[in-house]
């Protein structure tokens, strides 16, 4: 029995030994995991410094519309749409920083003609949103800041040779925009549908609405690119024109400047553009960074057109 009693009492002790422990690791562990959760502003900031990032929602604002017309941001799925547009170019931080740096080299001649020709000057961002301000070339075809097909944009009185590409043409180019855009907001009656139009073409997007009995853009179901498209522009034009608020935080010297240049008129032929550039004082290089319209090393022009050529200013 005394055996018994010693090995009982033995037990009881380690029983409740056991229970002390694992009362204090409990509360020890629980302690750290609340020190991990900081219950204050100032700690939290302390915990974010330690951080390599901190990465927050965007925050939607409370009203944006594009060529003014206003976004029904009380649906879920349009305010859903433009968070998705919100984030991704918030967070592609180096394409979003050189779109600001771009917009001051370029944003003031298509500015003036957008105004000359009545279009909305927030279709600048139309421009952005198809090229990054970039002379590129898409796998379709189609070229320039304003990315037209050939047909396009020989039908809007370019020229397009193997010469000559006009829509590389800023000015031509834009001005050949602004008649593209206002034909389509005279056949479907809004901005938002001629936004639409010019990113998936007017005989589709026709048929679309028709099919659907849409009244408005907003009800509408397209292809996913379209779908996204006229979002995309608002969340450019609200981080662009408000980059501060989305902590791009961009110099004014940091940003790229208008060239500085002078036009000469050829109405004739041109042996050598580089013999051209060099009488003009500048390379080659600059004759082609100036005019990016001119894809050739001559120009036959048999056609005695009349082309500005930018060149360095005196």
């Amino acid at each position: 029995m005394k055996v018994m009693r010693k090995a009982l009492l033995s037990l009881s002790v380690l029983a409740v030994i056991f229970v002390c422990y694992f009362m204090f690791s409990s509360y020890t562990g629980s302690t750290e995991s609340e020190g991990n959760s900081p219950n204050t502003e100032s700690e939290k900031k302390n915990k974010d410094a330690h951080l390599p990032q901190v990465v927050e929602a965007v925050k939607l604002p409370g009203y944006i519309d594009f060529a003014g017309e206003a976004f029904p941001l009380e649906q879920v799925d349009v305010k859903e749409r433009l968070d998705r547009e919100l984030l991704v170019n918030s967070y592609w931080h180096s394409n979003t920083i050189l779109n600001i740096k771009r917009s001051s080299r370029y944003f003031p001649t298509i500015e003036r003609i957008l105004a000359e020709e009545g279009v909305p000057d927030d279709f600048k961002y139309l421009a952005v949103a198809e090229s990054g301000l970039m002379n590129v070339k898409s796998p379709a075809g189609a070229k320039g800041i304003w990315q037209f097909m050939k047909a396009t944009g020989r039908e809007k009185g370019l020229v397009i040779d193997s010469e000559i590409d006009e829509r590389m043409n800023l000015e031509k180019s834009t001005r050949a925009a602004c008649k593209y855009l206002k034909q389509l907001k005279g056949q479907f009656g809004s901005w938002l549908f001629a936004a639409a139009a010019y990113n998936m073409g007017g005989p589709k997007l026709k048929k679309t609405i028709a099919s659907q009995k849409a009244k408005s853009y907003w009800d509408l179901n397209m292809n996913q690119e379209t779908m996204r498209y006229v979002l995309r522009l608002a969340a450019i034009k609200e981080i662009v024109g408000n980059h501060h608020n989305y902590g791009f935080y961009i110099q004014e010297h940091e940003k790229y400047q208008p060239y500085s240049y002078k036009e000469v008129e050829v109405s004739g032929a041109v042996a050598s553009w580089a013999d051209f550039a060099a009488k003009q004082g500048m390379s080659y290089r600059m004759l082609k960074v100036y005019n990016p319209w001119i894809i050739d090393s001559k120009l036959t022009n048999k056609s005695r057109r009349t082309y500005k050529v930018k060149v360095v200013a005196d």
